[in-house]
């Protein structure tokens, strides 16, 4: 029993530690873009890593315990919109989305050989859809920053404003995370 029970006891302070990493590195920016967003460093590995040493689930559950402290990070965006629905669209859409689904990056674990592989596609996946998310955000309640109202111009306007934070930041992740899996065996014991 006490065993299973440091085994369990290990899992949470591993996790407590990976996720105030997480947030930590969220803070130590490459780039900070002037209306949100930001190039970090290895911010979202610690995330992929617990989701593929313990499974999606619990990255699931890593991942929306980041996003409530990424919210709270970044509570002075909600003096830039206007609305109940805004405000509701930056809280899913911007925070506990994107970042809760940080927690599918180990989905590809049993579905490679090599855990570098399983690794940099599980970081691709999860930096996509934090792309789309910040990009549908960037339609919806960031419109009012594109040089038009027209929906080119809106659109154009979201896609190069977040995938120029987001593709930095997709690289730089994949890189954290196939340096990690080449050198660390992250298979839970």
């Amino acid at each position: 029993m006490s065993k299973k029970l440091s085994g369990k006891t290990l899992k949470i302070t591993e996790s407590a530690l990976m996720i105030a990493l997480s947030a930590v590195l969220s803070v130590f920016t490459v780039v900070q873009f002037p209306f949100g967003g930001s190039v970090t460093l290895f911010s979202q590995v610690p995330i992929i890593i617990l989701s593929y040493r313990y499974g999606v689930k619990w990255g699931l559950v890593s991942g929306f315990t980041l996003s409530v402290l990424q919210l709270l990070f970044g509570l002075n965006n909600f003096s830039y919109v206007n609305g109940i629905v805004a405000y509701l669209v930056l809280i899913f859409v911007d925070y506990l989305i994107p970042f809760t689904l940080l927690g599918l990056g180990g989905i590809f674990r049993n579905r490679f050989k090599g855990q570098v592989s399983a690794l940099a596609l599980g970081s691709v996946l999860v930096s996509c859809i934090r792309f789309v998310c910040h990009f549908v955000s960037g339609v919806t309640i960031w419109k009012s920053w594109a040089p038009s109202s027209a929906t080119k111009a809106i659109v154009i306007y979201s896609l190069t404003y977040n995938g120029s934070y987001m593709l930095p930041e997709l690289v730089i992740t994949v890189i954290g995370a196939c340096l990690i899996g080449r050198f660390v065996d992250l298979k839970n014991q």
